[in-house]
């Protein structure tokens, strides 16, 4: 179990950031987490950690946003996140905590870069339809980089986002799907230690926190532009690339 009080000061308002991007608040931010959390500790542990409480959140999500998904697009993508999940099982165990540091860190820059993207071009583009081989390919990376750090929505938003689906079938689409691959990592998860008596009761003391950030969540997405929120905590998200980046760089040199 962790017990530094400055860890807990950090991973709060992660959870509920997290909880935010859950209830349908702020888009991709869940990327945030484990960049974030591995800053202090070594970036297994922090995904570790972050597992049940995810698990815990999607529980919530689901009820929230039951029925708004897109069945006909989710066919085409779980088939695929299972694929890559068994990638990131079958390679996560031979990274070093300075190989994941430089991965994150270079994901959170892409997913800066992702957002910026979305932001200015992806408005401009005339909505795509579905596709069997760019949601495969996208689901693949979604779930294997999803298994690495929990961080699989900005793959799925590549391919969700063109389809210019409604906000809440574009929102209730991603909650169910990555319901489907959050439960699923629960078994190598266990399997390789990381959900060890230590992981699990430092999430259970967060544990509080998750539906608080999930309501928060729904309630926002329903009513507030979030658009100042984007631009904050993706500018947080860079910083904590960077800083990933040139950590893990350094130490593998």
């Amino acid at each position: 179990m962790i017990e530094g009080w400055a860890f807990y000061l950090l991973a709060i308002p992660v959870v509920l950031l997290v909880g935010l991007s859950k209830g349908g608040f702020g888009g991709g931010l869940g990327t945030l987490a484990v960049p974030a959390l591995a800053l202090m500790v070594d970036p297994r542990v922090a995904a570790g950690i972050l597992l049940p409480i995810l698990c815990t959140m999607d529980l919530v999500s689901l009820w929230s946003f039951r029925g708004h998904w897109d069945k006909a697009n989710l066919r085409i993508m779980l088939p695929w996140a299972m694929l890559g999940l068994v990638g990131g099982a079958l390679t996560f165990q031979y990274m070093s905590a300075d190989m994941m540091r430089l991965m994150i860190g270079l994901m959170a820059l892409y997913f800066v870069g992702h957002y910026l993207w979305g932001k200015y071009l992806l408005q401009r583009l005339k909505p795509q339809g579905r596709s069997h081989w760019r949601g495969g390919f996208w689901s693949g990376v979604s779930g294997y980089v999803s298994y690495i750090a929990h961080a699989g929505g900005p793959p799925i938003a590549i391919y969700l986002l063109p389809q210019h689906l409604p906000k809440s079938a574009f929102v209730g689409t991603t909650v169910l799907f990555f319901s489907v691959v959050n439960y699923t990592k629960l078994l190598p998860y266990a399997w390789f230690g990381q959900l060890n008596i230590g992981n699990l009761t430092t999430a259970l003391i967060l544990l509080p926190f998750a539906p608080l950030g999930v309501f928060l969540g729904v309630y926002l997405h329903r009513r507030v532009s979030d658009k100042w929120f984007y631009w904050s905590c993706y500018g947080l998200l860079f910083v904590a690339g960077v800083k990933l980046l040139t950590e893990g760089a350094m130490g593998l040199m």
